[in-house]
């Protein structure tokens, strides 16, 4: 059987650093950092982290959407103010869709999200940073092992987390 592959999701931190610092030491061992925009941050302080332009982000030099193959998947990555808008969800599925993704990350609204639509799944893992649906700041572990997806919703506290 495969080794899981584990990838730690975050987005819209907001300048804030204490969370990134967290994530990289506490999952130093995942397989993926993968960041979902609005950083907000110079480029040095991103090392690590497969980062999408988020629309606070522009002077910095990130890619606009990615896609990541990751054992049995391939996972469309974007920050979500493009390829969607608020609420509909099945014109980022669709997006997903044409580019034969089964996965899509996305940030944006600051609000967690863990759906499937149209086949596939989409994931937001809310912000590390402040949550506007009123939940405590949130991450993602996902873990793929073949073609099964288990996530885990995390609340992050500056200097400690709970799940």
């Amino acid at each position: 059987m495969e080794k899981p592959i584990t990838i730690i999701l975050v987005s819209d931190n907001h300048g804030q650093t204490s969370g990134l610092e967290f994530l990289k030491k506490t999952y130093f061992g995942a397989d993926y950092f993968v960041h979902c925009g609005d950083a907000e941050l110079p480029n040095y302080l991103m090392d690590g982290f497969l980062i999408v332009q988020g629309n606070n982000d522009g002077w910095q030099q990130f890619p606009q959407r990615r896609i990541i193959e990751a054992g049995e998947h391939r996972i469309y990555v974007c920050h979500g103010h493009r390829d969607m808008f608020y609420g509909r969800y099945e014109m980022l599925a669709d997006r997903c869709r044409e580019l034969e993704c089964d996965i899509g990350f996305f940030g944006h609204s600051h609000v967690p999200f863990d759906r499937t639509v149209k086949g596939v799944r989409l994931l937001n893992p809310g912000s590390i940073w402040h949550n506007r649906d009123g939940s405590q700041p949130s991450y993602m572990i996902v873990t793929l092992r073949g073609k099964d997806i288990e996530v885990q919703r995390m609340t992050y506290i500056k200097n400690k987390s709970a799940s």
